[in-house]
């Protein structure tokens, strides 16, 4: 504990934000970073609890007592070398994680949680900075192949923790880039992707081989994938949701992926024939999490008229709901620094109808209100209000509805099972198809789910490919208390 009263002391604070009027005019990232001195202090208000909670909150187990212990006494390459124990990819969960272990934290019962992601972020970036996160090559090399598909953070995971066990890995990539949804799902804004590119460096100086432009299944053959000892299956769930609503076909009724990759492709270089821009236009997002966040904050950097959301559940309590209590993670509102940007926020509504002109282009959307019935053994019924229809101008409208599984291809194809929702199916923990050299991990295993969950998968899948190679491992894993311990 780096200090006993730390905690009495010391309020939470967080890095700032430029102003709304300046940041809206780019697509950089538009963190103010806190000093030294004061992220020393941030360090300082964890209690280095005697059951820390914030490890059964974190998917990764980091250590987080420890490394925020270190970062209280000026440790940093300690903290840095402790924070890379369990997590792979710190830069990109300090920025984009939702921080499940900051509402487990137990000092969040009574005052404001341990600033645990700031830290975490801050670490990184002094170690990136310092140069102390440098190639780490295997010694030896076993001369068992391994085939990765998909270079999200899951499929990063595992291809950097089997490459250490000493395989040779070759990690294939559909788009003409590395990062699965890190590199084109997530605005520039949120995350520059320089960040993503130094650490690409790290993992092929280390050994890895990547391969980009390359759809297994498509212009790749599933065949070509017998020639590797090992397969691991990172592809996530992109099969995006739609809507059940007349007038869906719509000319100007738009994916919101496909606003955002347009975007972020043309942030570096490249020409989008016909991009969809929010450029003086009505913009209606539909979906209330952060990848509607992401499409508000894009629409208002492109010059959107107007930026309306709407959500068809009820809107959060502004503080914990008694429905989720300390430790579990809060059903409560959030807002965003696009939210702050400029958004009409819209909850309990339902779009009924997309409306178009004689030449098929969205004009607007009708939509009523709507509230859930509960009866307890049911399923909750959604009842629309009478009386509460409303027409809204509307000219362009974006699906930000989540994703409903992994595309199929790659499972027709190998004869993988797939489990009731559509995922490949692989036992938690052992992350082993139905054919035995064939490995998935990550959203395209559990669904669409967080970026901590996607690395811790893609770490414990690495372990189960490299003992079922090897007949043991010493990667590292989790134990059932979320304790970083080797087999």
């Amino acid at each position: 504990m780096g200090k006993i009263t730390g905690f009495k002391e010391f309020e939470r604070q967080d890095e700032s934000y430029t102003p709304v009027v300046d940041r809206v005019k780019h697509y950089n990232e538009f963190t103010v970073p806190l000093k030294e001195e004061e992220i020393t202090k941030q360090g300082s208000r964890c209690m280095d609890c005697g059951i820390p909670f914030c490890h059964s909150g974190c998917p990764l187990g980091n250590l987080i007592p420890d490394f925020n212990h270190m970062v209280h006494q000026g440790e940093w390459q300690k903290a840095s070398w402790l924070l890379h124990s369990t997590n792979n990819f710190p830069e990109f969960t300090g920025r984009l994680c939702p921080a499940p272990c900051e509402k487990s934290c137990v000092l969040g019962i009574i005052e404001d949680p341990v600033s645990i992601e700031n830290i975490e972020k801050m670490i990184v970036e002094r170690a990136f900075k310092e140069g102390w996160i440098k190639p780490q090559p295997p010694k030896v090399r076993t001369g068992k192949t391994i085939a990765i598909v998909g270079s999200g953070p899951a499929g990063l995971a595992a291809a950097q923790q089997l490459n250490r066990a000493g395989h040779t890995v070759t990690v294939f990539e559909r788009d003409n880039a590395i990062g699965g949804l890190l590199r084109y799902g997530i605005p520039n804004f949120k995350m520059e992707k320089g960040v993503i590119d130094r650490r690409i460096a790290i993992l092929e100086a280390e050994g890895i081989t990547f391969k980009v432009n390359v759809n297994v299944g498509e212009n790749y053959p599933v065949e070509k994938l017998k020639d590797f000892d090992a397969v691991v299956l990172c592809g996530g769930a992109t099969v995006r949701r739609s809507l059940p609503t007349p007038g869906i076909d719509a000319d100007g009724v738009v994916q919101a992926m496909d606003f955002l990759t347009q975007q972020t492709k043309v942030v570096f270089g490249e020409t989008i024939e016909n991009q969809v821009l929010a450029t003086d236009k009505h913009v209606i997002v539909i979906g209330g999490g952060d990848t509607g966040s992401d499409c508000v904050g894009t629409s208002n950097r492109q010059g959107a008229k107007s930026v309306v959301n709407f959500e068809i559940m009820p809107k959060p309590p502004g503080h914990r709901s008694p429905t989720t209590p300390w430790p579990f993670w809060p059903l409560q509102l959030k807002t965003s620094s696009s939210h702050e940007e400029g958004v009409e926020r819209n909850w309990l509504i339902n779009t009924k109808e997309f409306i178009t002109d004689e030449n098929g282009k969205l004009t607007a959307l009708k939509t009523v209100n709507v509230e859930w019935k509960m009866v307890p053994g049911e399923r909750p019924q959604l009842i629309e209000i009478e009386g509460t229809e409303k027409t809204w101008p509307c000219d362009l409208a974006l699906l930000a509805l989540g994703f409903t599984g992994p595309e199929s291809t790659i499972a027709d194809q190998l004869g993988l099972e797939k489990d009731a929702r559509s995922n490949y199916k692989a036992e938690y923990g052992k992350y082993q198809t139905n054919v035995p050299n064939i490995f998935t991990a990550g959203d395209m295993r559990r669904g669409q789910s967080l970026i901590v969950w996607a690395i811790s998968e893609g770490r414990e899948a690495a372990r189960q490919v490299d003992i079922y190679l090897m007949g043991k491992s010493d990667l590292p894993t989790k134990d059932e208390a979320g304790d970083l311990v080797a087999l």
